[in-house]
């Protein structure tokens, strides 16, 4: 039975009289914990706890191993997606000044026809004197007188 329990625990090396655990950091890692302690019995208690440091020092690289590599991928996708906004900044900035610059002209074509209209109103033209003044607000009824039924003709019923 001590046989049987021997050959599950940790092969061990002999160096320099110390009983070293031999289990590369890949095995040691991909170990559940179930079998990590299968293989630990038989082990003082120092050495337990010896590799289970070290097992959870290897994880822990891992661990921020992956966190690196998940900041550097979410650091580039955040700065594409800066670039993105930079440009739909960049293009509405050039729409937004070409609307300027069409109000500007806009606004210019306005008041040169306030200004012809405030001439022609000060008695400059013939044309207001002569035209009647229409009330813009006023409201223009349509009133349809009701049709008479009209009898149909023959050739338009075949």
């Amino acid at each position: 039975m001590t046989t049987e329990r021997n050959s599950k625990a940790l092969k061990v090396k002999q160096e320099c009289g110390e009983n070293v655990p031999f289990l590369s950091d890949s095995e040691l890692m991909s170990l559940s914990v179930r079998e990590l302690n299968l293989h630990l019995r038989g082990l003082s208690r120092d050495d337990i706890q010896k590799l289970k440091q070290r097992r959870r020092t290897l994880k822990n690289r891992g661990y921020a191993a992956s966190c690196r590599v998940k900041r550097v991928s979410q650091r580039e996708a955040l700065e594409q997606q800066k670039m993105e906004l930079q440009r739909e900044v960049e293009r509405l900035g050039a729409e937004n000044a070409g609307m300027r610059k069409e109000l500007e002209g806009l606004s210019a074509r306005l008041a040169a026809l306030q200004r012809f209209a405030r001439g022609l109103e000060a008695g400059g033209g013939s044309l207001l004197a002569t035209a009647p003044r229409l009330n813009t607000a006023s409201v223009i009824t349509i009133v349809k007188s009701p049709q008479q039924p009209q009898p149909q003709r023959e050739h338009e019923l075949s």
